[in-house]
């Protein structure tokens, strides 16, 4: 992620907190850096809500675009729609089947975005002053989400790859344990990190088009960067929504790798486990040619684009939250 809430972050610096007689807080001016007096701890919780609900609300979808990136499906696993994927699959395999994994993937996205902010913050601050003294520096911010992003999908890639492989139509794991135990039995520890370069490829450009899409949709929907909901979701689900579709061939080629599809895998003569991004490209292109890279565009869209809103709008909430409690704390009781 995708988005994934966490890396949020790097532009939350750029909007504007009110503060408790809902004028604008602003330290010294520029609201370009956070407010000091703003703990970690503060932006792990609020990140770790929105990262939880993001993964969480939209995770039916999720299950439906890992189907339709399949690139040689079962005949009773081709879907024309996300809708029509849904009602089937609620209406022959049971109403929690599209839950499946869900688990797993919550059980990933606590430490992970809690360890993203705590990582984020400690180098962010530790560089600002070397390369930017007194300022906020954005090179310092890329050099943190970066370092941060690593130590993220470290801990998320082996829930992608228990996830995905849930997932999938005629998964023959019981659970999620069942499935923690085969990989690891059959294909070795290294099967949940076989993805984990492709991950991080994929999230550079995502994350370069998020951003860009996101700060111009900012400048014309809050130019002044106030508190401002509507546009955090509308400016959020835009930038989502372009980062995934553009985004969308290298996620293919993770699922691919995720999932070790056997018999697209067989189809081109390959035998063993596929790894490798550069290996995943050929046997994209081999399998299904161009149009294969855009396999679950439409899920994928459709999964982005709340997703990314409601990480926007759900942090932003719980920072302004958060810090205008901590404002009030520290003013004490109004005069009567």
């Amino acid at each position: 992620m995708e988005l994934s809430s966490e890396r949020v972050v790097a532009t939350l610096e750029m909007s504007q907190v009110t503060s408790k007689d809902d004028e604008p807080f602003n330290s010294d001016g520029d609201y370009e850096s956070l407010p000091p007096h703003v703990s970690v701890t503060t932006h792990m919780t609020a990140g770790a809500v929105a990262g939880i609900l993001e993964h969480t609300v939209m995770y039916p979808v999720d299950s439906v675009k890992t189907r339709m990136q399949s690139l040689q499906p079962d005949p009773n696993a081709q879907y024309r729609s996300v809708y029509e994927a849904l009602k089937r699959i609620v209406r022959t395999e049971g109403i929690f089947r599209p839950l499946r994994g869900l688990n797993i993937t919550m059980m990933g996205a606590g430490p992970a975005h809690a360890l993203y902010f705590a990582c984020y913050e400690r180098v962010k601050r530790s560089l600002s002053d070397v390369f930017q003294s007194g300022g906020n520096s954005h090179l310092a911010n890329g050099v943190a989400g970066s370092v941060a992003t690593v130590l993220h999908d470290a801990i998320m890639n082996p829930a992608e790859v228990v996830k995905q492989r849930m997932q999938m139509y005629n998964s023959p794991y019981r659970g999620l344990w069942d499935c923690v135990r085969t990989v690891t039995r059959t294909e070795g520890i290294g099967a949940f990190y076989r993805s984990y370069s492709t991950q991080l490829t994929m999230n550079i450009p995502f994350q370069a088009v998020h951003f860009i899409t996101y700060e111009l949709m900012q400048e014309q929907l809050n130019p002044h960067r106030h508190y401002h909901p509507g546009s955090h979701i509308v400016s959020g689900a835009a930038a989502g929504a372009v980062s995934a579709a553009i985004t969308t061939p290298l996620d293919v080629c993770k699922t691919l790798l995720n999932t070790q599809e056997n018999v697209a895998l067989n189809s081109v003569n390959i035998s063993g486990h596929l790894s490798g991004m550069a290996n995943a490209f050929r046997t994209v292109y081999r399998v299904g040619g161009l149009p294969a890279f855009f396999k679950g565009v439409q899920a994928r869209v459709i999964y982005q684009m709340p997703s990314t809103a409601i990480a926007w709008s759900v942090y932003e909430f719980f920072k302004y939250f958060l810090t205008k409690q901590q404002l009030e704390q520290e003013a004490g009781p109004r005069p009567l």
